[in-house]
């Protein structure tokens, strides 16, 4: 199960263990007239395929709890992910040895958060209980997606850093090979490492409405440039575009960049890149070209940065992105409708 589908069915219904109808009609309709969606299991269902269907709260009542169904329900918690602590409901009879019981199923179910009511319960207990299991599911929920974007910051942020480092050696070997002394060599070096930091101002720190495509392209290309040798060949049409578009599309230009620089066309002295774009119609395009450079071979898997350039330019220009690993280089291209890119979009 996916993500997406698991976010759609986790914590939008109840899972009712309940052997006895009389038990299951009752849970079921109390609880819906509290806004719960409800599914039942009763005697004879198999509970694992209910389990599966990832329910907000679970609810068992005494008789429902023999072995198999103790059992199913701890080899479905005991795959859970770190983050989930199932909550559920045992209904208790008053009759039962109740201290037994809980002991023996905080036993079976470590990775549950249990809440033991003994019946007979007042129905505003059990359902101001059941909600408030949910709520602290909505929380674990909340825990996990904060986890899950840490982790993804941490990963793109260590891309960036390895992004930046790979520009400062391919700028430091390029003002090295021109320079014919250390101060010429020192101003150079410095001038282009400031170049290279507007670019990163223009992107994270912008703070006009609108932008020129022209001027993200000098932003992103003047630390690569040399006098009387531009292996940059860029040209289009004046689009101005809104703040969004404008980052987006600096960010994936530096990612292109730092890609020709570590495998493709800047990689080799003799390498080019070519950036051209365009309207037709009420689309605007763009395309990277890449010559000059070792031959091109297609990845195995896609790293960080194409899965990044997919992404983010899809997200921009409303269609995904045509990546082609020519192997006289890379080619990528992309086109959607200008009003999704424009100032006044």
């Amino acid at each position: 199960m996916t993500d997406d589908i698991q976010d759609r069915a986790t914590l939008d219904h109840v899972l009712v263990l309940a052997p006895y109808r009389r038990d299951a009609d009752y849970l079921r309709q109390l609880l819906t007239e509290h806004d719960l969606d409800v599914r039942i299991c009763s005697t004879g269902s198999s509970v694992t395929p209910f389990l599966e269907a990832s329910p907000g709260v679970l609810v068992a009542t005494h008789e429902a709890l023999n072995p198999e169904v103790v059992s199913a329900v701890g080899a479905w918690l005991a795959t859970q992910p770190g983050w989930s602590e199932m909550p559920i409901v045992v209904l208790l009879d008053r009759s039962s040895q109740q201290a037994r019981v809980k002991a023996a199923l905080v036993e079976a179910w470590p990775r549950a958060r249990q809440i033991f009511y003994q019946r007979p319960v007042t129905p505003v207990e059990l359902v101001s209980g059941i909600q408030a299991a949910f709520l602290a599911r909505l929380r674990q929920r909340d825990v996990r997606d904060h986890i899950d974007r840490e982790i993804e910051l941490r990963r793109e942020l260590n891309h960036r850093v390895k992004n930046i480092l790979a520009s400062v050696t391919s700028i430091f070997e390029m003002t090295r090979r021109g320079a014919d002394t250390l101060e010429g060599f020192s101003g150079d070096f410095r001038g282009r490492l400031r170049a290279l930091s507007d670019v990163h101002s223009a992107v994270f720190q912008a703070d006009g409405e609108a932008v020129s495509i022209q001027e993200i392209v000098d932003l992103t290309f003047e630390p690569y440039r040399l006098p009387g040798h531009d292996r940059f060949a860029t040209g289009g049409p004046p689009i101005m575009l809104n703040r969004e578009a404008g980052t987006t599309l600096a960010l994936c230009l530096h990612e292109l960049a730092t890609n020709a620089i570590k495998y493709g066309g800047l990689s080799a002295p003799s390498g080019q890149v070519s950036f051209t774009w365009g309207v037709s119609g009420d689309d605007v395009w763009s395309r990277w070209e890449e010559a000059g450079g070792p031959p091109v071979v297609e990845p195995s898997r896609q790293g960080y940065g194409t899965r990044y350039l997919r992404s983010a330019l899809t997200s921009l220009f409303g269609q995904a992105p045509v990546i082609t690993f020519d192997r006289h280089g890379l080619i990528c291209e992309v086109r959607g409708l200008q009003s999704r890119v424009s100032r006044n979009s």
